[in-house]
């Protein structure tokens, strides 16, 4: 049973993770490549990612602004890919 219950505490950690990072990156795609901001999609991407990107929002504040998302929002995104992978060594130390 408790290996069960491990199993799927690690697939749930994960999953999110996965898509915290996921979200940033979409962002930083939508950003870059000029996607209209008024869009519905672009729009919610990035206040969904806002709050993601933690400190890291304005960590550098390059004056081109496409720089700046990839930089700032990339780094967010590797930050949480990390995270996802220490709590899921620590949820499967679990077993």
């Amino acid at each position: 049973m408790r290996t069960r219950v491990v199993g799927i505490a690690a697939g749930i950690v994960s999953w999110v993770g996965l898509a915290l990072a996921v979200v940033l990156v979409v962002h930083v795609v939508l950003t870059v490549g000029g996607a209209n901001p008024d869009n519905p999609i672009t729009s919610t991407v990035k206040a969904v990612a806002e709050p993601l990107a933690l400190a890291f929002r304005d960590l550098f504040t390059p004056a081109d602004a496409k720089l700046r998302v990839l930089v700032n929002f990339g780094l967010a995104a590797l930050f949480w890919l990390v995270v996802r992978a220490i709590v899921l060594r620590l949820v499967r130390r679990l077993d």
